[in-house]
């Protein structure tokens, strides 16, 4: 019987994720109280910068105080972190656990006040990144496979996990790394270089992969479990674009011959491990895990008969792996992870107090998913917010924004909403039981994690959410777990024959998603969004329902 607060610091997505006896509490990222996007400073390995505020929302959330824990997880290990030009003395490495010893502790007592500094835990990235994957999936027994930019030393894990405990069959250490690969291209491509490689998957969509066998000469899989990155001058195949520049067809080509070869890769490191282990599942983490088209032909054409991902998979999620595997060693048996509800919430009386505030015209409608399924059927964007908040980088239908998707003009809307580039796509919501007539692939999938097939005769009918290529990340959901976005889907169903909708996250241009009441009516009241659901309250735009709703 425990008590642990997991920590992520480093690199970024500064996260805090609270266990208590194996069950998971509370888990939201830093940025979503500090609305600082990916949660800190542009400063490269702030490890220190601890996640403060999400960390004191998970305790208060237990009704704990910091010197109630018995254990805080740190989901990295500084023992383990190379910062020599060769290989360090036995003299140097001393140094550095002493340092560390006696830093981390003491900048924990800061943001902890009464934490006890001998329950401070260092777990290594990997590992976190795994725990978080094979503890809360919902499998005894799996492999492991965690792939991402680098961690302490590292930039790649393979294992097995048997009822909890995790053997480390194969691990690649830096500098080579698909991970840095994918951001090394995202940044030459004009992109923002550690937050934006979604960008670059969704572009590949629109190339060709014409340097691909420059690429498989450079990246391949090393038969052992590991692979090998050379290094690339990315100049060879395309100039390096501006960020003011528009893209050209050369741009979209690299980035699919990089986005191919991530699957290939893929493939072949997850075929070694399968003749390793013989296991039918799958799990992984960290942050290439979050490549929804590589996991999709990972699905698809991979020996393992089930893949499950962790739905916040990149950095943010190792503070839940670092507290499940804590936990674990503690004697806990940690519970698979049923939800990723596991942020911020309001009483209905604390949403109408924020509306007063606001001194903003509300109404509580006797029957809230017919009203939102009315005013999506007439063309209405409706900010979405409802129960706690998601933990990852998914908008999983409590904080999202939602349109028609039988309209292919939503799809410039709601990127003219959010000042998105209009080359990316937006993603479909669906009930699981209507699922397999639309849409191909992984079923059910509830944390947007893979990409599907939209069946030909669905095509023309959602044209909103269909990509350049024919997919869509689709979200399911299931009316026992979310009844309410059920509701409107089925009044949308009944108004219009499709039971289809847009969902994608509740924000504007380089903000992190919305996460509280305030965040939702700033959001509101500063974007082109015709109604608010804001809990069973409603506030909506007079010049769309006084007669600018579409027919």
């Amino acid at each position: 019987m425990s008590r642990v607060l997991g920590i992520n610091a480093v690199f970024h997505d500064p996260a805090a994720a609270l266990v208590v006896d194996g069950e998971i509490v509370a888990a939201a990222e830093e940025e979503r109280f500090t609305r600082r996007k990916h949660g800190k400073l542009p400063v490269p390995f702030s490890t220190w910068e601890v996640p403060e505020k999400s960390a004191a929302w998970c305790l208060s959330q237990a009704g704990l105080a910091p010197e109630d824990l018995d254990a805080v997880a740190y989901s990295y290990d500084p023992h383990l972190a190379r910062t020599f030009d060769g290989d360090p003395t036995a003299d140097e490495w001393e140094g550095l656990r002493t340092l560390y010893a006696e830093r981390a502790p003491m900048f924990l007592r800061t943001v902890l006040p009464g934490l006890d500094p001998a329950c401070v835990r260092f777990v290594a990235h990997h590992l976190a990144h795994a725990a978080s994957a094979h503890l809360a999936a919902p499998y005894p027994t799996s492999s492991v496979l965690v792939l991402d930019g680098r961690g302490e030393r590292a930039s790649h894990l393979a294992g097995r996990a048997v009822d909890g405990d995790l053997e480390v069959l194969a691990a690649q250490h830096l500098p080579h790394s698909l991970g840095l690969l994918y951001e090394e291209v995202t940044d030459h491509l004009g992109f923002r270089r550690a937050s934006d490689e979604y960008k670059v998957m969704a572009l590949a969509s629109y190339g060709q992969p014409a340097f691909i066998d420059e690429l498989r000469q450079a990246v391949r899989a090393d038969g052992a479990g590991g692979f090998v990155v050379e290094p690339l001058d990315l100049n060879t195949f395309v100039k390096r674009r501006r960020a003011d520049e528009d893209w050209q067809p050369e741009h979209a080509d690299l980035a699919s011959s990089v986005q191919v070869r991530l699957e290939e890769v893929l493939l072949d490191l997850a075929r070694w491990l399968h003749d390793r282990t013989g296991d039918r599942q799958l799990t992984m983490a960290g942050g290439v895990a979050l490549n929804c088209v590589a996991n999709a032909r990972l699905a698809a054409e991979g020996p393992f008969d089930a893949v499950w991902v962790q739905p916040a998979a990149g950095d943010a999620g190792t503070a839940l792996g670092a507290a499940l595997h804590v936990s674990h060693a503690l004697g806990d048996r940690p519970a698979a992870m049923g939800t990723a509800a596991l942020g911020r919430g309001w009483s209905d009386d604390d949403l109408e107090a924020w509306l007063t505030t606001a001194n903003v015209p509300y109404e509580r409608p006797a029957d809230l998913g017919e009203t939102v399924a009315e005013a999506l059927a007439a063309n209405a964007v409706v900010a979405w917010f409802q129960g706690r908040s998601e933990y990852g980088p998914r908008a999983l239908g409590h904080r999202s924004l939602l349109a028609d998707a039988r309209r292919s003009e939503n799809l410039e809307r709601l990127n003219d909403v959010k000042g998105r580039e209009q080359f990316r796509p937006v993603a479909p919501l669906v009930l699981t039981e209507r699922a397999n007539e639309i849409f191909e692939g992984v079923l059910p999938s509830p944390y947007m994690l893979f990409v599907h097939r939209v069946r030909p005769g669905w095509r023309e009918r959602i044209p909103a959410v269909v990509h350049v290529d024919g997919t869509a990340r689709i979200q399911t959901v299931d009316r026992d777990e979310e009844p309410l976005v059920a509701a409107v889907l089925d009044g949308f169903a009944r108004r219009t024959g499709v039971p289809v909708l847009v969902n994608t996250s509740l924000n504007t241009a380089g903000r992190p998603m919305v996460d509280d009441p305030r965040d939702a009516l700033e959001c509101f009241g500063s974007a082109p969004v015709d109604l608010l659901a804001l809990g069973p309250f409603v506030v909506r735009r007079t010049s769309f329902f006084a007669g600018g709703a579409a027919a």
